[in-house]
């Protein structure tokens, strides 16, 4: 028998214990603190940040304690869309600001697939090998401004090489693997990538995907493209036959990148 409900009933209200230790109830108690900014109700702050766009995200710069490298002159130049300007002038790194927030009381990541049990890494395994991740784009001339692109699903991987390129000021783009030849190529070739992460496969419902005729696909359609990292997803014994320029994920953990 399914429940009915009228237009309007809330479905779940959290409790005074949750509402007390939401994020936006310990922001308003910081303007009212910080800013003399009081607000009683939710709707009030609503109102406030969409009439206020400068001063709102000046707080939340402020709330957050954003570590830039160089501080923004502006917040807004002009409310114009599209053309709008924010925070004109700052610089900062977003890896920076993921690291900040390490711990060893409790893991980075927790993964698991179709394939692969539960597993974690910790902040210290993620640190290194996004250090080491770096270390191998920047040898293979990867400098800020530049793209590296992604053919991997949602494993540890494809976050750890997305924080290694953010950590360069490089331009990070991706695609799953379950995305066909045309799609992919569409969003990668209109900004020329550098460095390409494939995985050689994916797994569904039971069933193997073989991506590797893809992955050399792309390498051909894609001529700016000067080095491939693979990741065995599929099979460990997954080879580059086929493929150009083409590392394994593991031996740039390693170092062996040449």
């Amino acid at each position: 028998m399914t429940a009915s409900f009228a237009a309007g009933t809330p479905l779940w209200e959290p409790s005074e214990e949750v509402k007390q230790k939401a994020n936006v109830t310990q922001y308003i108690q910081w303007l009212a603190r910080e800013k003399g900014l009081t607000f009683q109700i939710y709707e009030e702050l609503w109102e406030w940040s969409v009439g206020h766009l400068e001063d709102f995200w000046a707080s939340l710069w402020d709330y957050f304690h954003i570590q830039a490298v160089q501080s923004y002159s502006t917040v807004l130049v002009e409310r114009t869309m599209p053309g709008a300007q924010w925070f004109l002038g700052a610089e900062l790194n977003y890896a920076e600001h993921v690291f900040r927030n390490a711990t060893p009381s409790r893991p980075a990541v927790l993964f698991q697939s179709e394939r692969h049990p539960l597993t974690e890494l910790s902040w210290e395994e993620l640190r290194h090998q996004v250090g080491q991740v770096a270390h191998a784009l920047r040898s293979m001339g990867v400098q800020r401004g530049d793209r590296v692109v992604s053919y991997i699903g949602n494993i540890p991987e494809t976050l750890i090489a997305f924080l290694a390129t953010a950590s360069l000021g490089a331009v990070w783009s991706s695609c799953s693997p379950d995305f066909g030849t045309s799609s992919v190529i569409d969003r990668f070739k209109q900004i020329e990538p550098k460095v390409l992460f494939a995985v050689d496969g994916y797994q569904y419902g039971r069933k193997p995907f073989d991506r590797l005729p893809i992955v050399a696909e792309l390498q051909q359609l894609l001529p700016g493209l000067q080095k491939t990292v693979l990741v065995p997803s599929l099979k460990k014994d997954a080879g580059t036959e086929g493929l150009r320029n083409t590392v394994f994920w593991q031996d740039v953990l390693q170092g062996k990148y040449a």
